[in-house]
């Protein structure tokens, strides 16, 4: 069966970096379009990133542009969230999820076939 396995968070102070890994198993990864999103305690599940199946479109929030970097390596079946400038509005925990020949645009979160157990990022003040 289909698994998104996301490791990589952590407790960071404000202004830190981490890098968040998403293995894939169980689909044709190369086909998928990659997504992170993040939800916040007591908030709605947020689209952050999507990397497009041919690795050549990429989204990003407005919250998270010129910070964050969505990026995939096929021949890993994996992809990475690069978070830079981290700010204690990022806390949340973090998702991986696939599109199967997804738009990179689509940032409903409904749209995407498979979920990961998520991964928390702590970003203290």
């Amino acid at each position: 069966q289909v698994q998104l396995v996301e490791s990589g968070g952590g407790l960071v102070q404000a202004g830190a970096s981490l890098r968040l890994s998403c293995a894939a198993s169980g689909l044709t990864f190369s086909t998928y379009t990659m997504g992170w999103f993040r939800q916040a305690p007591g908030k709605e599940r947020d689209f952050v990133a999507a990397l497009s199946w041919a690795g050549s479109t990429t989204n990003y929030a407005d919250s998270v542009k010129g910070r964050f970097t969505i990026s995939r390596d096929n021949a890993k079946n994996t992809v990475y969230l690069q978070m830079n400038s981290l700010k204690p509005e990022d806390t949340a925990v973090y998702y991986c999820a696939a599109n199967n020949f997804g738009a990179t645009r689509v940032v409903g979160a409904n749209s995407y076939d498979y979920w990961g157990q998520g991964t928390q990022v702590t970003v203290s003040s």
